[in-house]
């Protein structure tokens, strides 16, 4: 398998958006893979997607004490903007 660079960018659908009053929940699935992450603090703010449509996640590996989180993964635009990010 080959190393997976920061810059990176994996194609992903909106599998289901839930609404809160400041952020919205996504939930994505990446394409080839069919594994599925989900961002819970995305600014609602601007936010005119729909589930079905592209967005791209990237993996930035991390060193942390805690053995179930090993990796950062953002969420992104077409325009490569940050809209989220997680621990996995």
């Amino acid at each position: 398998m080959a190393e997976i660079s920061e810059s990176d960018r994996f194609e992903c659908v909106i599998v289901n958006i839930i609404d809160n009053l400041i952020w919205k929940g996504v939930v994505v699935e990446e394409v080839e893979s069919g594994g599925r992450v989900y961002f819970g603090k995305t600014k609602a703010e601007g936010f005119e997607y729909v589930p079905g449509d592209t967005l791209f996640i990237g993996i930035k590996q991390i060193i942390s004490d805690l053995e179930d989180l090993s990796m950062e993964v953002s969420l992104y635009d077409t325009d490569d903007n940050r809209l989220d990010w997680t621990f996995i």
